[in-house]
């Protein structure tokens, strides 16, 4: 597989970057919604799990995926995309010529599994969106993540950007297309949204917020695994529409997946 040569533009303010991007969700934590995301771990250990999500983005970055997306709820996420990018030396965009990466993370949610799968009925993540998690987030992130970072909601030189979900996201998009800094310019550089084949409910905000300016992130393109669904053991008899629902996403105005 190679990423199509049409599907660069221009990301966070650097040109060339590959409209493909690698989100963490499923890296960083031992358990997750993704279809066969159990199976598809060799053991469950922090290390172990460092390990194998280390192998997952060399395999991204060998691909040509140049953006990779944390967030402070991601188990460790952060902290091993950390180590990956000390350990490959890979300079922050443009800096550093075609390996050169862009990273984007976020706050509001605390990972509070305790890197339990069953946590017996109690969620893994809890929403704190208040001026203290803020500042503690923040400077979590920095000390993991400030060099290398593009994206972020907190006001450190880095871009900000929303992420939303749910079936409000459409309206909450366009809410933020409101929001403007004194000068009159927008708020938010970006916006992070669900977008597959099966919620496509935010569309139309999307593309209002690209016509707006906005660099627009797609999550869960794949539907945490329900499009690519198989049998396990066998092969995704569906991988094929994938492909073709990435190649139709690749003609939309959005900037990476």
């Amino acid at each position: 597989m190679a990423l199509m040569t049409n599907a660069r533009g221009t990301f966070l303010g650097v040109a060339g970057v590959p409209r493909l991007g690698l989100g963490l969700a499923a890296l960083g934590r031992p358990g997750y919604i993704t279809l066969g995301h159990a199976g598809d771990l060799r053991e469950r250990n922090p290390d172990a799990l460092r390990g194998q999500c280390h192998e997952v983005l060399d395999e991204a970055h060998r691909l040509g995926i140049r953006y990779y997306d944390a967030a402070r709820s991601y188990g460790k996420a952060e902290e091993f995309l950390s180590s990956w990018v000390t350990e490959r030396g890979y300079a922050r965009a443009p800096a550093g010529g075609p390996s050169s990466i862009v990273v984007g993370s976020k706050w509001g949610y605390t990972y509070t599994a305790d890197w339990q799968v069953d946590t017996g009925g109690a969620p893994h993540e809890v929403k704190e969106h208040t001026v203290p998690n803020l500042v503690k987030q923040t400077k979590e992130t920095q000390a993991l993540l400030g060099s290398h970072l593009h994206l972020y909601q907190s006001e450190l030189g880095w871009r900000v950007g929303l992420s939303v979900s749910g079936p409000q996201q459409g309206d909450v998009i366009l809410r933020a297309l409101t929001v403007k800094e004194p000068d009159g310019s927008l708020l938010f550089d970006s916006v992070q949204a669900t977008w597959n084949v099966m919620e496509q409910s935010a569309g139309a905000a999307l593309l209002e917020a690209h016509a707006a300016g906005l660099d627009v992130i797609v999550k869960e393109a794949m539907a945490n695994g329900r499009i690519l669904a198989g049998s396990r053991g066998q092969p995704h008899g569906s991988c094929g529409v994938g492909v073709k629902i990435l190649q139709q996403i690749n003609n939309v105005p959005m900037n990476t997946i």
